[in-house]
């Protein structure tokens, strides 16, 4: 079976001078929940957008289950740090917002006449809704929720499309730790029930070790072969759980000598 997702021969730079990934080669398996984690500018929101198909490689390619990726596909959902909720919308029609944009501009993203949404949409998102305890503030506005209720309101929106990959962009870094290690349970949680793939960006070594049963570690760029650490089993009591860490932080000091 071949891999669902594959890096191959990836090259990509914003300045000549100064490439992000040369030959740059990586896979990742169906239903795999990985962390990739390095020091700020070093390519990791990069590779995540790549990923996305909303940036394309100078050269190589990127495949998803065998198929390269030459813009953004529909079963790909992205999560970013500041939620990206719309303010004027309210919670259900931010989490509904997926879909409206799909009936706008149909599944291959290109503009269509308007359609109907789906008969089941308004079912779909009253179910994550309630599964995200957000059933009580779904008339409000974002500037009316937590911080918390915002990225719960993000998943929802993100996994209603029922996406078989989910790319998270350093998403709970601004949140109070009960809340973020709360939300990194669910997203786990949520991700193993319905088989998505998951691929979370970080700087936070704890949640690189949580969220992801494979971490791919970024040193200085340009990246050339992949550092790949296996991921300790999702329990911060688990011995393993602090020897990674301790691992991790290795790994990034001595990527500043």
């Amino acid at each position: 079976m071949n891999p669902f997702l594959v890096v191959e021969n990836l090259y990509f730079s914003y300045t000549e001078e100064k490439p992000l990934f040369v030959g740059f080669n990586w896979q990742v398996e169906k239903g795999e929940a990985w962390a990739i984690i390095g020091p700020s500018g070093c390519g990791k929101t990069t590779l995540l957008y790549l990923l996305a198909g909303l940036l394309k490689p100078k050269a190589g390619r990127i495949l998803v289950e065998g198929k390269p990726l030459d813009r953004p596909r529909p079963e790909t959902s992205l999560i970013l740090q500041d939620h990206g909720l719309l303010p004027w919308y309210t919670i259900r029609q931010n989490v509904a917002l997926g879909w409206r944009i799909r009936a706008f501009y149909g599944p291959d993203g290109k503009h269509a006449p308007i359609k109907p949404l789906p008969e089941d949409v308004d079912l779909k998102v009253d179910q994550w809704l309630k599964r995200l305890e957000l059933e009580e503030i779904a008339s409000a506005f974002p500037a009316q929720a937590s911080g918390g209720q915002r990225q719960r309101t993000a998943i929802a929106r993100a996994l209603v499309l029922e996406p078989d990959l989910l790319l998270m962009d350093e998403p709970f870094s601004a949140l109070d730790a009960p809340t973020r290690e709360d939300l990194e349970e669910l997203t786990l949680q949520l991700c193993q029930e319905k088989g998505v793939t998951l691929i979370t960006v970080t700087h936070n070594i704890e949640e690189a070790a949580f969220l992801g049963r494979k971490i791919l570690c970024f040193t200085l760029p340009p990246h050339t072969n992949p550092l790949i650490m296996e991921g300790p089993p999702p329990d911060r009591s688990h011995p393993e759980y602090h020897l990674v860490c301790q691992k991790l932080r290795k790994t990034l000091e001595e990527t500043k000598k």
